[in-house]
């Protein structure tokens, strides 16, 4: 098929469009218009449903005829619209971070460009005097036909494009033509990192309206500096000439305010004494009903206040908090597609998991998403479609520097297409699409340019354009930070210091040091992926410590993945990068999220969930009573907000229990409480807070949880109950040591300081002879010490005793071993002197003295591994519970008495690894069916019971490849190095680490019930 090259010019974006204008629908009434629910609209014509389709692999092999009105398609496929036409079978999945998945020869793209044709019919009784034509998202670039006529050609695959077809159509049947590509010369600014798709992924509808309407329409609001007055000022745009609307405006109770209609204009203004003002936590809104030639569109309006002094940002005169989250499009099923109860659902869950704004990374999201969000209560970084990241990736023989403070950086490649003359309409064009259809929302906190694609004039000139046009909202851009040598940025349109996955010790020196003046936000932080992120709690420190630092957005919601049916056994197989056969990917980079792709949630949601919960406590030592809570909320007294549920526990058990309103707090404010607390004399005690929601809000139900506080009282260990204790007695030779008690034998091992076999009771407790174990499944937060650990030989650790003995002790027998843990061709890593003291009563207590080499690296854990028999499922322990729970990620956990099986303590990522451990334990106890038992006891330790091996986890891709062993595997752990997050951001803080030179282990084992 012979087009014009439209997809290849950068100076043709769009071809017969109407110019941009906000978002709205109009309506025939004020009744409908008030439901807010756009389907209800006489004035809108859905044309979303089953349309006719054809996949070729490039444009020369559409037929020309597909575009006229008598084409006859039926022998083509039927397929839903809006889809992406890879979920549907066609083509191949791709995902890839940054690299572009063409040759970097821009504009060009491959001449073999995959296109989908698509055909539908519509029908008009009589046509009105203007019939617009609305696209709200095609990936890439799409050319538009009606009745055989070449009505326009559009692109930037995320934001609307609307058409005039008014002179195309006619009364009865009309024909609906449209060729989607693959790649446009525009996909050089769409490289973001996700599954790439295709095709026509958001709603496609018509609107009926009058010969004379409204064409667009601005609203502002503003705000005195002492929030006791306001105004809200509308100013609108015929599409011919002036005409006058009638507006009415309404409370956010549902009060009549007043009616006036327009000015000679087009402008009207209505002043607020004492306004209700917008907030995440209080989103009010006001309803402005515009009437004019037969039409109504109603518009809510947030009242709200921004101002920055002193580098520090305030909404409504308050300080606020950013607790954000990025967001794309995605969804197992339907890919990109996603459809209102989808995204309800996910901003639902958010505002559960005490979330507070949202980044739309990284372009504008389905034009009723900011509308949600105002009425829901979120922050809004609202970004423009533009990311060219894989402009770092191509070939280039220069260094990469980076600046002295790592707050400016050099990158030769990153921002060339931003210093591209040829790209700059282009640039500015997606901004401008971005800010234009969403510049009536209130709950836009923020304009980005962008992401990830360098600076230079081109953005400097989108930048510029942003505070002329909207000086009232601020300006966000993170890669503003990249510059070349010879071009310093000018960020004087950039309001807010934006960052990266900066460290904890960064952010303290960006703002202690005013490296900056500027507000300091991360855009991206917290990297969500797999087993953690494992930092939350630190950041969080800084985020309430320092006024300036407004807050991050958690790098992202949900895991990216296209499932792919189901195993025989009934489990769901999800595919990520790499499992399509497809080049270049990067594997499962995109499994990165908060949730998993059907929206259960990971442990980490549930760990940003405290760390982000609206009250902290802190008691005093000596009076356990006394606590004082603070508001973290910013507008809200939590008198209002939340009721406390206090209980304390002894091992585990509660023994008392209450409930109370509290007093009036005032946000970021504090005050003491005294609570009746009776604290058992014995056991380990612990006082739990719990913050209940007051009042049903739409999201939240009465009594449900929004965070928990916990004071460990005490730590004590319950007695063991004695044991019958008798004569032992072993015999040795050059390789082994038995030893025999009344009811037990033990084999240990000369040769690795540990058992070989033990039986007690007639029960093996050994499927296998017990290991040394200081390697763990890499989780994707390893991603880069992993290949240190390896090459440290970390992986394949061997043991190497060079004395051992027996002697007799007044307890018992102790079998001790001087050794070391080593590798082929690797020296010590550990050195170790062990000591098993073996009781009458076949009790065991274990002494190892480490000292590590300090040379290598931190270890990922020290301790046993244990291969029990397979029916020891039952577990009962008394740590931190029921979630997964590490050094560092251990906020969604309580110290308590958990239950559980061996089954249920798996966490189950889809990429395997390390999952599942409990931190900080004192007791254990895992059991069978047929009475054998195993209790640990120690003063802190942590466990891992699964019935997969971590050689298991660490080398299968997918959970639905996994297979379990034969036993129950069971780790027992001196520590383990924490989870983290640097699978994208900051290495694991060394506090965090396993890196002590020098340490002792002891730990109680007892065998049989």
């Amino acid at each position: 098929m012979n087009l014009p090259t439209y997809n290849e010019d950068p100076a043709v974006l769009h071809v017969g469009t109407i110019e941009n204008h906000a978002y709205f629908i109009p309506f025939s009434d004020e009744e409908s218009a008030r439901t807010h629910d756009r389907t209800r609209s006489a004035r809108m014509t859905l044309l979303s449903g089953t349309w006719r389709f054809a996949y070729y692999p490039n444009q020369w092999d559409v037929p020309d005829a597909f575009k006229e009105a008598d084409f006859d398609a039926d022998s083509w496929d039927a397929i839903p619209v809006p889809s992406c036409w890879q979920m549907l079978g066609y083509d191949r999945h791709q995902y890839t971070n940054i690299r572009y998945p063409f040759p970097f020869d821009p504009p060009y793209v491959p001449e073999d460009n995959p296109c989908g044709a698509y055909v539908t019919d519509f029908t008009l009784d009589t046509p009105d005097d203007v019939t617009e034509l609305h696209f709200e998202g095609v990936d890439s670039c799409f050319y538009v036909w009606v009745n055989g006529n070449l009505v326009g050609y559009s692109q930037v695959s995320h934001s609307t494009s609307a058409f005039d077809i008014s002179a195309f159509v006619h009364a009865g049947r009309n024909r609906l033509a449209v060729l989607v590509m693959k790649w446009c010369d525009g996909s050089y600014l769409e490289d973001q990192d996700k599954l790439r798709m295709s095709g026509i992924f958001r709603d496609v509808y018509l609107l009926h309206r009058p010969q004379h309407h409204i064409f667009d329409y601005t609203v502002r609001t503003p705000v005195s500096d002492d929030l006791r007055e306001a105004a809200i000022d509308l100013s609108v745009v015929w599409n011919d000439a002036p005409g006058q609307a009638m507006c009415t405006l309404y409370a956010p109770d549902g009060t009549l305010l007043a009616q006036q209609p327009t000015d000679t204009s087009g402008s009207v203004h209505f002043a607020l004494d004492h306004p209700v003002l917008w907030n995440a936590e209080h989103p009010a809104l006001y309803e402005l009903v515009i009437c004019a030639d037969g039409e109504t569109i109603v518009q809510q309006v947030g009242v709200k206040h921004i101002a920055v002094r002193d580098a520090v940002l305030y909404v409504n005169g308050v300080n606020i908090k950013i607790k954000g989250v990025n967001r794309h499009d995605s969804d197992p099923f339907v890919g990109y597609a996603v459809g209102r109860e989808h995204v309800l659902r996910d901003l639902r869950m958010m505002k559960q998991h005490n979330f507070n704004a949202l980044r739309t990374s990284h372009y504008p999201n389905a034009p009723w998403l900011p509308e949600l969000c105002a009425r829901m209560g979120f922050y809004m970084i609202a970004e423009a479609d533009l990311e060219t990241h894989g402009a770092f990736s191509i070939y280039n023989s220069q260094p990469y520097a980076e600046g002295e403070f790592d707050y400016e950086r050099e990158h030769p490649s990153f921002g060339m297409l931003c210093h591209d003359p040829g790209f700059a309409d282009a640039m500015l064009d997606r901004v401008q699409r971005s800010v234009i259809r969403d510049k009536n929302c209130a709950a836009i906190l923020m304009w980005s340019l962008g992401n990830e694609s360098g600076f230079g004039p081109n953005l400097e000139r989108a930048a510029h354009w942003v505070k002329t046009y909207d000086p009232t909202r601020l300006t966000h851009y993170e890669s503003s930070i990249y510059y070349l040598p010879d071009k310093p940025n000018d960020l004087s349109d950039i309001d807010v210091y934006s960052r990266m996955y900066s460290s904890p010790a960064a952010c303290d020196m960006y703002c202690e040091e005013d490296v900056v003046q500027k507000p300091f936000v991360q855009c991206e932080f917290v990297h969500a992926m797999g087993n953690g992120p494992g930092d939350i709690e630190d950041y969080f420190a800084r985020i309430y410590r320092y006024d300036q630092f407004m807050g991050g957005f958690v790098w992202e919601w949900c895991d990216h993945a296209v499932w792919m049916g189901k195993t025989p056994e009934g489990k769901d197989r999800y595919f990520y990068g790499g499992d399509f056969g497809e080049f270049p990917h990067d594997g499962n980079f995109c499994m990165d999220g908060l949730v998993y792709p059907d929206r259960t949630p990971h442990t980490g949601l549930k760990e940003w969930k405290n760390a982000a919960r609206p009250v902290r406590a802190q008691w005093k030592s000596d009076d356990i009573g006394r606590v004082t809570l603070k508001n973290c909320l910013d507008f809200t007294d939590l008198c209002d907000a939340v009721t406390l549920r206090y209980e304390v526990t002894q091992d585990g058990a509660v023994t008392q229990s209450g409930t109370c309103d509290l007093p009036s707090i005032h946000p970021h404010t504090e005050a003491e409480l005294n609570l009746p607390l009776c604290i058992p004399q014995t056991g380990t005690c612990c006082v739990n807070l719990y913050y209940l929601q007051k009042q049903a809000d739409g999201v939240h139900e009465v009594g449900e949880e929004l965070g928990f506080d916990q004071y460990v009282v005490r730590r004590e260990q319950p007695k063991q109950p004695e044991k019958a204790s008798s004569a032992v007695t072993w015999q040795e030779d050059r390789r082994m040591v038995i030893v025999t008690g009344a009811d037990f034998r033990y084999v240990w091992n000369r040769c690795t300081g540990l058992f070989d076999e033990m039986t007690a009771g007639q029960m093996t407790y050994c499927k296998q002879p017990q290991q040394w174990n200081i390697w763990r499944a890499p989780t994707d937060n390893d991603r880069e010490i992993a290949p240190v650990w390896r090459q440290a030989g970390y992986d394949r650790a061997l043991v190497r005793v060079y004395d051992s003995g027996v002697r007799q002790t007044e307890d018992g027998i102790e079998l001790w071993a001087n050794a070391a843990l080593n590798a082929i061709h690797i020296q010590h890593i550990v050195d170790l002197t062990v000591c098993w003291t073996i009781m009458g009563d076949g009790s065991v207590h274990l002494r190892v003295d480490g000292k590590r080499n300090g040379q290598m690296p931190f270890l990922p854990r020290f301790g046993l591994r244990l291969f029990l028999p397979h029916d020891f499922e039952t577990v009962d322990y008394l740590g931190y519970g029921p979630l997964e729970s590490y050094i560092d990620k251990h906020q969604a956990s309580k110290f308590g008495r958990y239950r559980a099986t061996v089954t249920s303590l798996h966490e189950d990522y889809i990429k395997p690894q390390e999952n599942g451990s409990h931190y900080g334990c004192t007791r254990l106890e895992i059991a069978s069916d047929r009475g054998a038992a195993i209790a640990v006891t120690g003063d802190s330790f942590s466990f891992n019971a699964s019935h997969y091996t971590q050689e298991e986890l660490e080398h299968k891709a997918h959970n639905f490849e996994l297979t379990p062993c034969d036993a129950t595997v069971l780790c027992l752990d001196y520590k383990m190095s924490g989870v983290g997050s640097n699978s994208c951001g900051p290495k694991l803080a060394e506090a965090y680490q396993l890196c002590e030179t020098q340490f002792t282990w002891e730990l109680d084992l007892r065998l049989g019930r």
